[in-house]
């Protein structure tokens, strides 16, 4: 009995052994993590994405320094939540510094809001206690354990480079190759690809447009749907409970998505040849944010996150959707192959033109591995991390298993040397990108007041939102119900008056975060009765 006890045991041990016996080499880098370096990263970036600059890095700094490297992936959520864990890991830090320092005032309210303010580096009116707390925090080297983090936008990291959270990682002086006008220029239509002071640095490019499943469309064509070609396209009534798009709340890409059909509509609304004038923007913002709220009205699902929208899609389970470039491009050649080279699902860059934004990477203060970090800032801005991110599949240089299909920031990876060897040689941001224009000043200030006001105006209200649009179109749509269509496209404010909105937002020693929910409150409430009329009124037909 005892031998068939041990044989059964040792037979269970072998079963469960045999995976990792049997396991193939994946093909990646193998890496003794007993005796290696590591460089902390925290990133919404994608499975695939993460896998081939892991294994890219840890070639490249074998190669180059003789030495295994562990990439320590971090990911709290998207990219909203990355910037909202980063704060609170400062400020938890910061404080402990400072408390450890018995000299320094009492930790309070008032310091927790000013080490962190860059507007108390330029406020000469701001207090001793602000200015020490903003002057001790500068010259510390306080880390939340992360060295690097990736992605997210530049907005988003230059918002975390001006709060001192980024420090410059020293690519500028490295390589000052690198940052020649044709090679990476500095700014590119309006938008900063790199910051000056070399606290983030643009690695791809990424544009917006539209994706579309053809046999959807062929279902819908009875309502005369056809593919779509301009954001506006995307409003159309035909179009109603067929769309999916992100949650700007949750994802930058998606909000800076949003912020580009502001700006084209800002764009439109200003007569050629004449400079923009008060009435031309407002005018702008209004048709901007009124075609969002038809796209919300119009959405069958919202993700939380941007490269759910094109799997819905090519399901689908969608129509039509918002999406960055590369997961549109990447999206389509995956369903060309699984479907025997016809696809069903298409990007197009819309009409009008399209921002194209970098995608960034930033070293953090008080990076724990600091020399490391440096060495992947160098790869990932060098060739060497450039041509893994869209080489085609197995070529030199380019990825092992998982074609990225993403923009390299870098020119003269455009040059036709490469063009055999990249996935999209017909595709170049820096061409696209030059029918359109950013105008920074225009909505850049209110980036985060705008994922606020969707919020409040489309995915807090969305089943009012959904009715009244719904409403309209059974009414005949909107030159049919004009009142209807006038109180549904009510907005809380002008665009002359958004900087006093996007004030607001902010919590000063005046105004605390109590405050700032009822403005919120506010704006969800009144939308919320202005789409109630506006189904009352498409009922009897107004």
């Amino acid at each position: 009995m005892k031998y068939r006890i041990i044989f059964a045991i040792l037979l269970l041990l072998a079963v469960l052994a045999l995976p990792f016996l049997l396991r193939k080499d994946a093909g990646g880098v193998k890496t003794n993590t007993d005796e290696a370096d590591t460089v902390v990263i925290i990133s919404a970036h994608s499975g695939p994405m993460k896998h081939e600059l892991e294994q890219g890095f840890r070639k490249y700094y074998r190669e180059k320094y003789g030495r295994d490297v562990v990439v320590d992936w971090r990911a709290p959520g998207g990219t909203s939540d990355i910037v909202r864990y980063i704060a609170d890991r400062f400020e938890a830090e910061f404080r402990h510094y400072w408390n450890s320092d018995k000299s320094n005032p009492e930790w309070n309210a008032h310091i927790a809001s000013s080490y962190s303010n860059p507007k108390v580096d330029s406020d000469i009116h701001a207090d001793a206690e602000a200015k020490l707390a903003r002057r001790k925090f500068l010259e510390s080297e306080v880390g939340i354990g992360i060295d690097l983090f990736a992605g997210g936008g530049t907005y988003d990291q230059g918002k975390q480079a001006s709060r001192g959270f980024a420090v410059d990682g020293g690519l500028q002086a490295r390589h000052p190759e690198y940052f020649k006008p044709d090679v990476i220029p500095q700014k590119f239509g309006g938008d900063v690809i790199y910051d000056a002071g070399g606290r983030y640095y643009g690695v791809c490019l990424a544009s917006f447009g539209i994706c579309y499943n053809a046999d959807r469309l062929k279902e819908l064509a009875g309502l005369g749907a056809v593919p779509p070609k301009r954001w506006s396209d995307l409003g159309r009534p035909e179009f109603f409970n067929t769309v999916v798009t992100a949650d700007p709340t949750k994802s930058g890409s998606a909000n800076k998505c949003y912020e580009t059909i502001l700006q084209q509509a800002m764009h439109e609304a200003v007569p050629a040849g004449m400079k923009p004038q008060p009435e031309h923007l407002d005018r702008g913002w209004a048709d901007g944010m009124n075609l969002i709220k038809r796209i919300m009205g119009n959405t069958r699902t919202i993700t939380d996150s941007a490269g759910k929208v094109t799997r819905d899609v090519a399901s689908g389970a969608a129509a039509v959707g918002m999406a960055i470039d590369f997961y549109g491009l990447t999206e389509q050649e995956w369903n060309a192959f699984q479907m025997g080279g016809k696809p069903v699902i298409f990007y197009v860059a819309p009409e009008g033109g399209t921002a194209v934004s970098a995608d960034p990477i930033q070293l953090l203060r008080g990076a724990p591995n600091r020399k490391v970090a440096h060495a992947f800032l160098d790869f990932m801005i060098g060739l060497e991390g450039q041509k893994l991110l869209d080489f085609k599949l197995g070529t030199p240089g380019g990825p092992r298993k998982y074609a990225l299909r993403r923009s390299p920031v870098r020119m003269d990876l455009y040059e036709d040397r490469y063009r055999d060897l990249r996935a999209d040689p017909d595709y170049y941001p820096y061409r696209s990108g030059l029918s359109f224009t950013y105008h920074p000043e225009w909505t850049g200030r209110y980036f985060s007041m705008i994922r606020i006001l969707i919020r409040c105006l489309t995915l807090d209200v969305q089943d009012e939102l959904r009715y009244a649009w719904r409403e309209i179109i059974k009414a005949g749509g909107p030159k049919a119900v004009p009142q209807a269509m006038a109180e549904f496209n009510r907005l809380p404010f002008a665009y002359r008056e958004a900087a006093a909105a996007a004030a607001s937002l902010q919590t000063s020693g005046t105004r605390s975060a109590v405050d700032v929910a009822e403005v919120c409150r506010k704006w969800s409430g009144e939308a919320r009765k202005q789409y109630l009329k506006a189904a009352s009124l498409a009922k009897v037909g107004k």
